[in-house]
């Protein structure tokens, strides 16, 4: 892959490689599984992951133009402009404009990312601003979930393959190496929750925060985290409630002059971008004609189970594998890049059918192709198809053979 160079317009060689790797994948995972462990083989598996990320990590993003509005939110900062106030196409900013401004996602609006990833945009504007110096902080994030998974792994008496299974994802690879996408921020923070929350659950609400104040899909996982930690019939539930507020205030404040653009930029994001390479919010939409009520559904189901596995006091990290696949199924977008934030739980629950579908995702990138042909940047329903109808055909069989108890893999796993 890295030897094709830009990867938009070798679309069908990166295809086949990236499904060839999943294959490779498989197989690797398939014989880590049956090698007696020792230290050697762990060190083959970290060494393993940062060498297939040192190999992407030297050339600019070329499937994703994310990283420039990135660069752009963080050069704004950096020039005294609120990015929540100003859209790129503001005659204000033209002195600021750059070639990254010209392949940047949606400069007709202002920023639609949470506070702390703008911080974090705005810091690495200062010391890294080229498009391949601005995937460290994501690299490096992507690196930390590596680590903090193998410590957490060997802590419960698991087994390598389970760290091969996030360290040598093909699609974590891509999009963290290749795409620099900034998902990594809230991944990490994720697994930092899940991996303290039984000793410092006060804490972990505050990591939680910290996860979706750099993406959104965290905040599913909040009303778990605070009824563990008392809330609300405890004042310590209280209090962890309120520091997560805090720390939240801390961070928007900055941007405080531009929540009411914030806010029409919601709107705008909800009415255009739909649809794009999701899994039942095109049935439910098909069955009821409205994408508020597909939208709706969706959001009840999560919001509901959420609420659900709060109550029940359910395990964390089989809470946040539910939930998170969950949100995945039932959103109304499922970029590629998305399908990452399952996979560092999928080293405890392991599933063909998931395992499956990070290496199908691939398949979105043909999207490319009818983009540089025809102008038409929507996503191929055949090709939504091949990538889903596999993954829920193998859940089913799962199922039925009696592997749907989304059990832990680690006989260790609750110490």
């Amino acid at each position: 892959m890295a030897r094709l160079g830009d990867l938009s317009v070798h679309i069908p060689e990166f295809m086949a490689l990236a499904l060839g790797a999943g294959v490779l994948y498989f197989v690797a995972l398939y014989a880590l599984e049956h090698t007696r462990d020792n230290r050697a083989v762990l060190w083959l598996v970290l060494l393993g992951g940062l060498a297939f990320r040192l190999t992407m990590f030297p050339y600019p993003p070329s499937l994703s133009t994310d990283l420039h509005r990135y660069r752009w939110d963080g050069h704004v900062q950096k020039a005294g402009w609120n990015p929540y106030a100003v859209a790129p196409t503001d005659p204000r900013l033209a002195p600021l404009r750059d070639p990254g401004w010209y392949v940047m996602p949606a400069p007709e609006i202002p920023t639609m990312y949470p506070p702390l990833s703008e911080l974090v945009f705005r810091a690495t504007w200062r010391v890294l601003p080229g498009p391949v110096g601005f995937k460290l902080p994501f690299l490096l994030a992507d690196l930390a979930v590596a680590a903090m998974l193998a410590g957490w792994i060997r802590s419960t008496g698991g087994r390598n393959y389970q760290l091969a299974i996030y360290a040598w994802n093909p699609l974590v690879v891509v999009e963290f190496a290749s795409s620099g996408h900034n998902d990594a921020l809230a991944i990490a923070s994720v697994v930092a929750t899940l991996l303290i929350i039984r000793r410092f659950p006060a804490m972990s609400t505050l990591t939680l925060t910290a996860g979706a104040l750099s993406k959104a899909f965290p905040v599913v996982l909040l009303p778990l985290t605070l009824f563990r930690v008392g809330w609300p019939g405890k004042l310590r539930g209280w209090l962890a409630a309120t520091g997560c507020a805090a720390f939240a205030a801390v961070c928007v404040w900055p941007f405080r002059s531009g929540w009411r653009e914030f806010l029409q930029m919601l709107k705008y994001y909800q009415v255009v971008w739909r649809n794009y390479n999701s899994s039942i919010y095109p049935v439910l939409r098909w069955m009821s004609g409205s994408h508020e009520v597909a939208a709706g559904i969706g959001e009840g189901v999560v919001l509901g189970l959420a609420l659900w596995l709060a109550v029940r006091r359910t395990d964390p990290t089989r809470a946040a594998f539910l939930l998170i696949g969950t949100v995945l199924l039932f959103a109304p977008n499922g970029y590629s890049w998305y399908f990452t934030w399952i996979v560092p739980l999928l080293c405890f629950y392991p599933s063909a059918a998931w395992l499956l579908l990070t290496v199908l995702q691939f398949l979105s990138y043909k999207i490319f192709i009818n983009y540089r042909a025809f102008g038409d940047w929507q996503f191929d329903p055949f090709f939504q198809w091949m990538t889903y109808a596999p993954f829920y055909a193998l859940l089913a069989w799962e199922i039925l053979r009696g592997k749907g108890n989304v059990e832990p893999r680690t006989a260790a796993f609750e110490k």
